[in-house]
C-alpha cells in the first residue's frame, strides 16, 4: 500500500488525513466535518484496507454516497490504494447499471462495496447483498444524502447492518438531523473539524439569474459574449449534461470539453491541464469531477443547474473583480476566431483556470 501511495503523489497526510486515520486504525468511530478535496476519501479507505481479511468474500466495507458519480470516483480511489495487494475486490453499485454486472461481482466475492442507499436498499430487499459481516461503514457526504431524501434508507442500512461495525461519517455541515442520526448509532465518536481553506475570496464577484429552463443555454451564451474570461469551468448536475452542454458550446464556436465522475481521474487531470494551458476555453463538469481534479488559481465559473428548482435554472457566475495584468480575449473575439480557425488550438501561456464551486451538492 505504501508504494500505492507514493504512486499517485503523497507524501504528507493532509489534516483531515493525520486526524481521522489514527482514530479509525484504533477502532473509533469517527464524526467529520469537512468539505470536498480535504482528503477525506484516503483517510478512510486506508484504514478500511489496512483491516481487510482478504480470504473473506462476503463484504467487509460498505460506503455509502449520495450520487453514482462519487461513488465511482470514491471506487476509483480504493482501487489505486489497493493496487499494490492481491486479491482485493471492490464493487461500484448504483442505479442505472444493469443488475447482472453486479450480481455476478457478489457471488464471486467483494470486500469493498460502494454504492448509493438506493441501490444498496434495492439488493437488501432481493437478498441479493450480504452485509452480515460488515466490519466497517462509511457515510461520504451524509448531508448531501439527506438533502436527497435518502436519511429512511441510510437509516434502515444503518440499523440491519452489525452493530459491531465501526462507522465513519463525513458530512460538510452538521444540521440537526446529522447530530441525531450520529448520536443514534455511532458509539463515543471522535469528532473531527477540518475547517474549509477555500472559502470565497474578497475580490470575487458573485451574481445569479434566473431564466426559464428553455432559455438556459441562451442565457450562458449572453454570459460568455459579456464577460472576460482566461477560462471557465461550468458547472451541471448528471454526466449527460456535461456532454449535451459541451456540444451545444462547441457548435456556437467555444473550445469546450466535458468530465465527469464516470471520466478516469488521468483523463480528469488531462483534460484540465487543457484548460489552464489555453487548449479549452471552457470545461464543463459535475461538482464531483472537478472536486476531485487538481484546479489552482483565479477563475470564472458558472452553474447551469439549481437542484431545488428543476423547472427554473440558477445561472450563476462568478469572475475576478480585479482583472489580470495578461491581455485577455473577450468571449465575443473567441467565437470569431473559433470560428474562423481551424478546431486545433495554438496553446496560449501556461495558467491556472479561475474555479469557484457552487454552493454543495458535496
Amino acid at each position: 500500500m505504501l508504494k500505492a501511495l507514493k504512486d499517485v503523489g503523497y507524501e504528507t497526510p493532509s489534516a483531515i488525513q493525520a486526524a481521522t486515520i489514527p482514530s479509525l486504525l484504533s477502532g473509533r468511530d469517527v464524526l467529520g466535518v469537512a468539505q470536498t478535496g480535504t482528503g477525506k476519501t484516503a483517510a478512510f479507505a486506508l484504514p478500511i484496507l489496512s483491516n481487510l481479511d482478504v480470504s473473506q468474500k462476503t463484504p467487509q466495507a460498505l460506503v455509502l454516497a449520495p450520487t453514482r458519480e462519487l461513488a465511482l470516483q470514491v471506487c476509483e480511489a480504493f482501487e489505486r490504494y489497493a493496487s499494490g495487494m492481491r486479491g482485493v475486490h471492490v464493487l461500484p453499485v448504483y442505479g442505472g447499471q444493469g443488475y447482472g454486472v453486479q450480481l455476478s461481482a457478489l457471488r464471486r466475492g467483494v470486500h469493498v462495496v460502494v454504492g448509493t442507499p438506493g441501490r444498496i436498499m434495492d439488493h437488501l430487499d432481493k437478498g441479493t447483498l450480504d452485509l452480515s459481516q460488515l466490519k466497517f461503514l462509511v457515510l461520504d457526504e451524509a448531508d448531501e444524502m439527506l438533502k436527497m431524501g435518502f436519511a429512511e434508507d441510510v437509516e434502515t442500512i444503518l440499523a440491519d447492518t452489525p452493530k459491531s461495525k465501526q462507522i465513519a461519517l463525513f458530512s460538510a455541515t452538521m444540521p440537526a438531523q446529522i447530530r441525531r442520526i450520529s448520536g443514534k448509532y455511532l458509539q463515543d465518536p471522535e469528532e473531527i473539524t477540518v475547517k474549509n481553506k477555500t472559502t470565497t475570496s474578497a475580490n470575487t464577484t458573485q451574481r445569479y439569474l434566473m431564466v426559464s429552463y428553455p432559455h438556459k443555454v441562451d442565457a450562458l451564451t449572453r454570459i460568455l459574449e459579456t464577460e472576460n474570461f482566461e477560462g471557465m469551468i461550468v458547472f451541471v448536475r448528471t454526466k449527460n449534461e456535461t456532454e449535451t452542454l459541451a456540444e451545444k458550446l462547441r457548435a456556437r464556436g467555444y473550445a469546450a470539453a466535458a468530465i465527469s465522475g464516470d471520466v478516469a481521474q488521468a483523463q480528469r487531470e488531462r483534460t484540465v491541464e487543457q484548460l489552464k494551458n489555453g487548449k479549452l476555453d471552457i470545461l464543463v463538469a459535475t461538482d464531483v469531477a472537478a472536486a476531485g481534479s487538481t484546479s489552482t488559481g483565479s477563475a470564472t465559473s458558472s452553474t447551469t443547474t439549481s437542484p431545488s428548482t428543476p423547472s427554473r435554472t440558477s445561472t450563476a457566475s462568478a469572475a475576478r473583480a480585479a482583472p489580470d495584468a495578461a491581455v485577455r480575449r473577450s468571449a465575443s473575439s473567441r467565437r470569431a476566431s473559433a470560428a474562423s480557425s481551424p478546431p486545433s488550438r495554438r496553446p496560449r501561456a501556461s495558467r491556472s483556470p479561475r474555479c469557484a464551486c457552487r454552493a454543495p451538492r458535496t
